[in-house]
């Protein structure tokens, strides 16, 4: 029990890893000007360490100190954790557009005739070649500490599963088991949660006095702390690693030598094995996508924080996975299931998850008008919108949206043509902007306040959020039932190596390439690119009904 234990905290924090990044993928999109694509693949991207041993590893789960693989394999996740924040600490502060002239630059957004065309303007000054070797070398590090992340994490499921399983009474196994498979899910949950708390901070809050810091966290620009959170996660991977160093090798007596490719062979052939795994595979390539863009999502869908999507995400949607993972797991060992009844309780579960699902596609509102990206009142307001701000000489990159009087979003002060901005001296924030031309009211220039109209769809998040719980719920009753039409088909001393096989199949075919699909499904539905050095960086506005359809 003392072992479950562990092994419940360790998969807790080493979840707690994996989980951040993708808790912070929308906030390191922006920082460092990623694609969903991109973004997708670095999420996906520990599953590569990962696969390329995890089948050796569990073949060899009956020969080693299970133990203490185990705890090796925790160092190196926690290594990880601390190389995935050091970006952080070799990058230059961030930089975004403002209205202000401040510390930072000299530069504004600002709708100004008198200054010729060609003025500086903060989107280019990331352009030089150290800029953009910065750049590369940020990715490569990430991409390095994602795959040793993988490496690390692959003794620890397969090994502590068999080592459970192998000393645990036949009764109990599905229970010990179906508390760590409800930490897996809790993992994500408190990662959510994590991530939620840091990304209140502001990113350079190591870096910047805390007075000269001019964003809030409700605006689009708005860059939180995700290095933080790696720091934390990781410290606690270290810590939980310290027992398993302790723990005795005592394995039950030998099955006879085995052969390597005869198991794998009688095991891919064994129809209930494949069925199930293939099913698991579905159902996680969906869970993989959703759980690395699904902060995302809420955040463009329904004009949340990020903060407040990641808190969300953490309090609601996982905590409901845990909750039918349990139950699933109490029907089971409440009422002695055969395999035919775990079966079908998995089809109904899956069943009446799409009912509930279904409705989904319609709980949300289109993209906000944002002039001269998603909006044109006529062909004469084009024409208007062209000479409203011609005089104003914008910078072409400028991002610094504005909320107008008329309710409509832009893109810049400069591109509402405002030649006001009123401060607020108290904590020198931005008040609005006035005497703005492509702004009219009744024949007069309008006036906008900074940050985004939002889309207008509070009222629909509230069944969005209950739905999407409930239909996470019935899919998860599906999971404990699952993994024992696995372990029971199997013969007992394939076990360990057909978790192996298992897990393996799920990653190469689920959650590798789940959040890359996702990401690029997500990248072909947006309408304004941030461009960095004339490439694509990270997506300024989506189509929301795609973003949702997609």
């Amino acid at each position: 029990q003392f072992f479950v234990f562990c092994h419940g905290l360790l998969q807790l924090s080493q979840l707690l890893v994996s989980g951040y990044l993708k808790s912070s993928i929308s906030t390191i999109e922006r920082r460092y000007g990623l694609s969903s694509q991109t973004s997708g693949l670095l999420a996906s991207f520990n599953e590569v360490g990962n696969t390329l041993l995890i089948v050796f590893i569990s073949y060899f789960g009956s020969r080693v100190h299970r133990p203490r693989f185990i705890g090796c394999g925790a160092i190196l996740v926690s290594l990880a954790g601390f190389l995935m924040s050091l970006p952080h600490f070799i990058t230059g502060p961030y930089e975004y557009d403002q209205s202000v002239a401040s510390m930072f630059s000299n530069t504004t957004d600002l709708c100004q005739p008198r200054v010729p065309a060609s003025r500086g303007n903060l989107s280019d000054a990331g352009c030089t070649p150290h800029a953009a070797r910065e750049n590369h070398e940020v990715l490569l590090v990430m991409f390095i500490a994602q795959a040793l992340l993988g490496i690390g994490g692959v003794p620890i499921q397969p090994f502590g599963i068999s080592y459970i399983d192998d000393f645990a009474s036949e009764r109990n196994s599905p229970l010990y088991l179906g508390i760590l498979f409800s930490v897996t899910v809790i993992g994500p949950g408190v990662a959510f949660m994590l991530g939620s708390a840091m990304l209140r901070f502001y990113v350079d809050i190591d870096k910047v006095a805390g007075d000269d810091i001019q964003l809030t966290n409700k605006d689009p620009r708005w860059v939180g702390a995700w290095w933080l959170g790696f720091l934390v996660a990781a410290s606690l991977v270290a810590i939980s690693a310290v027992p398993y160093f302790f723990f005795p090798r005592e394995m039950p007596k030998e099955v006879g030598e085995r052969d390597f490719p005869v198991i794998l062979l009688r095991n891919l052939r064994h129809p209930v094995f494949l069925l199930v795994v293939l099913a698991q595979v579905n159902l996680s390539a969906m869970v993989a996508g959703l759980a690395t863009f699904m902060g995302k999502f809420l955040e463009r869908q329904f004009s949340l924080t990020a903060s407040l999507a990641n808190m969300i995400i953490g309090a609601v949607n996982i905590p409901g996975a845990m909750v039918g993972i349990v139950v699933g797991g109490a029907i089971l060992k409440r009422f002695q299931m055969s395999l035919r009844q775990c079966s079908a309780m998995c089809v109904l579960g899956m069943f009446l998850c799409l009912l509930l699902a279904f409705p989904l596609l319609f709980l949300g509102c289109p993209t906000q008008k944002v002039a001269g990206v998603t909006y044109s009142e006529s062909s004469e307001f084009e024409h208007y919108a062209l000479e409203c701000n011609l005089q104003c000489n914008c910078p072409e990159k400028a991002y610094n949206p504005i909320c107008g009087s008329n309710n409509i979003e832009y893109i810049s002060p400069c591109s509402a043509g405002c030649r006001v901005v009123n401060i607020n001296a108290d904590n020198n924030s931005v008040l609005n902007y006035t005497n703005c031309s492509c702004i009219s009211e009744n024949g007069l220039a309008g006036f906008a306040k900074p940050g985004t109209c939002g889309t207008g769809c509070s009222h629909l998040f509230l069944p969005f959020v209950v739905l999407s719980c409930l239909a996470g719920i019935l899919a998860s009753i599906s999971h404990t039932p699952s993994f024992m039409l696995i372990l029971r088909s199997i013969q007992p001393e394939d076990k360990s190596f057909a978790v192996g096989i298992q897990f393996m199949l799920l990653r190469v075919l689920a959650w590798m390439p789940g959040p890359v699909l996702y990401g690029s499904a997500i990248d072909t539905t947006c309408i304004l690119w941030e461009k960095k050095c004339d490439r694509k960086a990270a997506c300024r506005y989506y189509d929301n009904n795609l973003f949702r359809q997609r």
